[in-house]
């Protein structure tokens, strides 16, 4: 994330799986595609999702490391994938800077982008998202958190103010 996170949107699987399937919606309109690239790790649950929803049966990876639990470092290819993407549909939970986007569309060139949620600074190298949040939020994918007990907004908001 380009800066220090101010707000948090937590992602349930009930939630992931609707807003991938309304992904998996617009790009039936946009199709149809002979394979789908999924961005590792956090693009092979929206992957397998739009994959059943689309009858798409190839799945390949393209692995590049760029987080650790809350910064954006160098983004490292660590398994890329041939071809220039026509016919191809390359899928990402989420587009944040834009710089792995970038990476995989040089790879890719010619194939379309989808990711479920999408940043304003990434936006411009997605062709279809689902959701737009802030800059400044993190979001709090289900296969990254557990539950636990939160703090009403009106208690952390007073502990805040020293009060």
């Amino acid at each position: 994330m380009s800066e220090k996170a101010k707000h948090y949107y937590p992602v349930s699987w009930e939630q992931l799986h609707r807003d991938a399937k309304a992904l998996a919606w617009r790009l039936a309109e946009r199709g149809p595609f002979d394979r789908i690239v999924a961005i590792t790790r956090g693009g092979l649950v929206p992957a397998h999702i739009i994959a059943r929803e689309l009858d798409i049966r190839v799945i390949d990876t393209v692995c590049i490391s760029s987080y650790d639990d809350q910064t954006q470092g160098d983004a490292a290819v660590l398994k890329p994938v041939a071809g220039d993407g026509v016919g191809w549909l390359i899928v990402d939970d989420l587009v944040d800077t834009g710089a792995t986007g970038r990476i995989v569309r040089e790879m890719l060139p010619r194939a379309h982008f989808a990711t479920v949620y999408a940043k304003p600074a990434g936006r411009p190298v997605v062709d279809t998202f689902v959701t737009e949040v802030s800059q400044d939020t993190w979001i709090l994918f289900p296969w990254d958190t557990e539950p636990q007990y939160a703090r009403p907004i009106a208690a952390a908001r007073t502990s805040d103010r020293g009060g």
